[in-house]
């Protein structure tokens, strides 16, 4: 596994393009989580940082309530070559994972979440990557 990105909950797109352009980050590609409700900007890979932010602005459901509804960092993701695969060694340890099997991500990934209450209270995502990244959905820097 190779750390993927770290996940932030915001409230507002306002609230990321404000810390995107705080931080002096680029927006790689921007897009939607159906399964989850939420609008997603991933910043660029750089030379100061080893691995993007996912900054995540839910619509509804549970992420909205998240640090009572005032956001934070959410999850670290990792990359792995086969989500089902890696979730299925983790169930054989005895784990949970959030959902029954893997779902959608941004059209370009398939994701799973190992429930925190096994890694000490932080959520792991495992992520695989099932097709090129669409990053025609407003890349450049924040607007």
């Amino acid at each position: 596994m190779r750390m993927h990105h770290v996940g932030v909950v915001l409230p507002t797109v306002e609230q990321a393009e404000h810390l995107i352009d705080l931080l002096g980050l680029e927006v790689d590609y921007r897009g939607y989580v159906k399964s989850y409700h939420s609008d997603l900007i991933f910043t660029k890979y750089g030379p100061r940082l080893e691995s993007p932010i996912e900054f995540i602005i839910p619509h509804e459901g549970v992420l909205t309530k998240f640090n009572n509804g005032k956001g934070g960092i959410a999850h670290l993701a990792f990359e792995v070559e086969d989500v089902e695969a890696a979730s299925q060694e983790l169930r054989d340890k005895g784990l949970e994972m959030l959902e029954p099997e893997a779902v959608e991500g941004t059209s370009d990934i398939i994701v799973n979440f190992l429930r925190p209450r096994y890694s000490e209270g932080i959520l792991i995502e495992l992520v695989q990557t099932v097709a090129p990244i669409d990053r025609s959905a407003g890349a450049g820097k924040s607007q």
